[in-house]
């Protein structure tokens, strides 16, 4: 099993910012997370640091309105991005965390990786695609997490990983499907070596597991 090189334990808060005027110094490097209101995006970013609130979950999805910072050490950060696509949230507001979301994502130089989280059982969506895409498109690496993997049965699940990885052929681009699971903690080392490479301290890692 893959042992992490840096130490997400060690994730802290910094700040929660409206746009990237208010986040910090565009130096080091940064990994953002983002995904569907409902995809599970905080319970994976607890999972990873081993913390039970470091991001916030909540039964009403869509209550990630900021861009919320956590540092790892001095030159490396994690970026929980706000939430997407949750019809219940008045549009003014959508609209405002869209553009927050397309400002970070078109302007931040430190920004070397995009964890893009989707359900396993609802993968794909219009949005997700849309955001792919953008990432291919300005070069960014990313890695596409099949949350809540635990609801489906290995036979499920593998089939589901297997026909997302081909569908993500067609982004032409530097992405890697990959089942997870923040009950199980399925895939877990997986996102830790995909992440240690993003922060320059591993090598590239082998084709990731189906399961």
């Amino acid at each position: 099993m893959y042992k992490a090189k840096i130490n997400y334990q060690r994730a802290s808060f910094l700040t929660s910012a409206p746009d990237i005027k208010a986040l910090p110094a565009d130096e080091g490097i940064e990994v953002a997370f983002a995904g569907r209101s409902n995809a599970g995006k905080s319970s994976a970013l607890n999972t990873l640091t081993r913390q039970n609130s470091l991001a916030r979950t909540s039964k009403t999805p869509g209550r990630t309105q900021l861009i919320n910072t956590f540092g790892l050490d001095a030159e490396r950060r994690l970026i929980d991005l706000p939430g997407y696509g949750f019809a219940k949230v008045p549009l003014a507001v959508k609209e405002k965390w869209q553009k927050s979301l397309a400002e970070y994502l078109m302007k931040r130089d430190s920004l070397k990786g995009l964890v893009v989280l989707m359900d396993i059982r609802h993968p794909l969506k219009d949005l997700d695609q849309d955001l792919i895409s953008w990432a291919v498109g300005s070069d960014l690496p990313v890695l596409v997490l099949l949350t809540k993997a635990d609801k489906l049965g290995p036979g499920a699940r593998k089939k589901v990983v297997l026909e997302v990885r081909e569908a993500a052929l067609a982004f032409m681009g530097d992405v890697t499907v990959q089942a997870f699971s923040s009950l199980n903690k399925l895939g877990l080392p997986e996102l830790e070596q995909v992440l240690d490479l993003w922060f320059g301290v591993a090598e590239q890692p082998d084709s990731a597991t189906t399961n």
